[in-house]
């Protein structure tokens, strides 16, 4: 146990301590071996690379696994090789963990060696042939290589017998938007398999059918029918692809499903006729502003304004004074979807912060960066005392570098210190940044007004943040790490014991019941994999943290997320949680750490509806639904966390 506390401690800190890792790669148990190649590639150091290759040949599958997934994350290409040679050891029908983390890996170190890597395994593959493991990884993985992507190879797959290794095949295929996959995509969408037909819509936008010289009416009429398909996902995934034609003569055909049974498949159709415009569309968005659901009436609000900004902004403007924040919230998003400058600056003046960073939020998207006019309020609102507006502000101040503005932006700096979240802080200090870049009359004034008159930062994301960006700072400051997390080594040594150990030795995980207005999910958490998140994830739990609230995020197909006490998505609960990235996939149901950027996490979780891999590796996954998916499906945005408790 002492060595595992240990192992997280350093993790936790993103110190790279060598005779801890080497010594823990060598332990007897191999629990506590594959908790050491996680840590390793966790803090990120070169230097780890040597101290892990020797467990790619680790007697124990799940250590040689999680070397392999340590070696993605660290993305040195001397790794390429050694994780070729886990594939090529092993006979075909023996692969497993360890193959399909090897080839994850590549992918992610990518370049000419990750090409070289990924075409070879999946070379000679195809519908003749039965699909290795290691092989139906690289499909689904290989969108990570970008412009180096196989992609004659994908196609060789895209008739598979398998269903899942068609859909690996076009995930990739999707995501890389290559123009030769069109007619592939396009006959997809008659495969018998819902999640294929769903996943060859991601691809099929105007984008790429421009670029693959199609006719686009061609293309609207094959997805057309897909509006009806049986399976709610592919309906959503239609609706995008038909929104992205912004071809009004198709709002008809997508009116009806605004009453779909699937609350998902509703708002993507009110989105969706938003992004389509025309007479139909704006009829009817018009008849759903008095929809009874406050997802359903938000997305027709937002909808309306950017079919008709007339109309839109009329609508809106009435909710303007709504005494719930909420809708006037809402109310500048619609503002910033027609394009009303003026009235998202009015709501400026809002007596609620969460609103007023709304607007300004607006305000960076449809004001130009050359357009300064913008920024003498900007500079008022540096004093704000909502963290979330001053961190707006310091955005659009950032956008038109000045050396007359360092003063109020350190001030802005220093004003962030009693802030409960970071961002503000980070803004200031992204925003003095440009300027120091701008030119060297304002490298100067930041190197004295700021870095030589701020002390070392205590917060390790803005000590990141200025070691990356401001020269002088990185040469005053030091380097960014070790991070000092506040734990003690008792305290370690207590989430070892409680949470780590259990897990290892083959007890049960804890269990969340999460209690909302549409039903309830029954949660297992998974402190093998995420331990230190765990442990404060319970915490919050202990502390009913999460009762009440709303879930502010909804995404068709995509994900829900709370976690938020503001209710606005600025909010946390006081602290920051470094990322336990690890191999989990995201598969339906899975839970993760929401983040605002690398190891910025804290309350804020989200559960996705479908799998997606674009983010394995990304986000740590601490969780997974094991009842209540049909309850998942049904969650729309403003629904409420009735209670979460063990």
């Amino acid at each position: 146990m002492a060595e595992l506390a240990r192992l997280l401690a350093a993790a936790d800190a993103r110190q790279f301590d060598a005779a801890l890792l080497r010594e823990a790669l060598q332990h007897p148990n191999a629990g506590v071996r594959r908790q050491a190649a996680l840590a390793a590639g966790r803090i990120g150091d070169p230097a780890a690379v040597d101290l892990l290759l020797p467990g790619l040949s680790d007697e124990d599958a799940g250590v040689q696994a999680a070397a392999a997934f340590a070696l993605g994350l660290l993305r040195d290409t001397r790794a390429v090789e050694p994780l070729l040679g886990l594939v090529r050891g092993l006979a075909p029908a023996d692969q497993g963990e360890p193959q399909i983390e090897a080839i994850t890996a590549i992918a992610k170190i990518g370049g000419a060696e990750g090409e070289r890597g990924l075409r070879e395994v999946l070379a000679g593959g195809g519908a003749a042939t039965v699909t290795t493991r290691a092989a139906a990884a690289g499909l689904v993985e290989a969108w990570r290589l970008g412009t180096r992507a196989p992609v004659q190879e994908l196609l060789g797959y895209v008739e598979d017998p398998d269903p899942s290794v068609r859909w690996r095949a076009l995930y990739s295929l999707a995501r890389l938007r290559a123009p030769l996959a069109a007619p592939q995509l396009l006959s997809a969408l008659q495969d018998r398999d819902p999640a294929v037909r769903a996943v060859a819509l991601r691809g099929l936008t105007k984008a790429l059918v421009d670029t693959a010289r199609i006719d686009p009416r061609a293309i609207a009429d094959r997805i057309r029918p897909l509006i009806d398909d049986r399976d709610p996902h592919v309906r959503i995934n239609a609706l995008r692809a038909i929104a992205s034609f912004r071809d009004s003569a198709l709002a008809a055909r997508v009116v009806p499903l605004v009453s779909d049974a699937d609350i998902g498949v509703a708002v993507q159709a009110e989105t969706t006729l938003g992004a389509l415009g025309g007479s139909v569309a704006i009829e009817a968005l018009n008849g759903r502003l008095v929809a009874g659901t406050f997802a359903l009436r938000r997305q027709a609000l937002i909808g309306l304004a950017q079919a008709d900004s007339a109309a839109g902004n009329t609508s809106a403007a009435a909710a303007a004074a709504d005494p719930d924040w909420r809708w006037r919230s809402v109310t500048a998003e619609a503002f910033a979807a027609s394009g009303a400058r003026a009235r998202l600056e009015g709501l400026l003046g809002d007596a609620d912060g969460r609103v007023v960073a709304q607007a300004l939020q607006g305000l960076q998207r449809i004001v130009p960066a050359s357009d300064t006019s913008i920024l003498p309020r900007a500079r008022q609102l540096l004093s704000h005392p909502d963290p979330a507006v001053r961190s707006g502000a310091a955005d659009l101040l950032g956008r038109a570098p000045s050396v007359e503005d360092v003063d109020v932006l350190v001030q802005a700096y220093q004003r962030a210190a009693g802030d409960l979240f970071d961002d503000a802080a980070l803004s200031a200090v992204r925003a003095l940044a440009e300027i120091a870049k701008a030119s060297s009359a304002g490298r100067l004034r930041v190197a004295n007004r700021f870095v030589a008159v701020v002390p070392r930062p205590a917060d390790y994301l803005v000590r990141r943040l200025a070691a990356d960006q401001l020269p002088d700072a990185r040469e005053t400051w030091g380097p960014a790490g070790p991070i000092a997390t506040g734990r003690s080594d008792a305290e370690y040594r207590d989430m070892a014991r409680r949470w780590l150990v259990p897990a290892l030795t083959g007890q049960p995980n804890p269990q969340v019941t999460l209690e909302t207005d549409r039903g309830t999910l029954v949660i297992e958490l998974l402190p093998a994999q995420a331990p230190l998140t765990v442990a404060a994830f319970l915490g919050l739990v202990e502390r009913r943290f999460f009762d009440g609230s709303t879930w502010h995020r909804v995404v068709p197909n995509f994900v829900v997320q709370d976690g938020d006490p503001r209710g606005d998505g600025w909010g946390g609960p006081g602290f920051v949680l470094r990322d336990e990235v690890n191999p989990i996939r995201y598969a339906t149901g899975t839970m993760g750490m929401a983040l605002s950027g690398p190891d910025t996490g804290g309350s804020q979780f989200f559960i996705t509806h479908s799998p997606q891999p674009h983010l394995d590796g990304t986000y740590t996954v601490f969780g997974r639904i094991v009842s209540g998916e049909l309850v998942l499906q049904a969650i729309a945005m403003g629904d409420r966390i009735r209670s979460l408790h063990r």
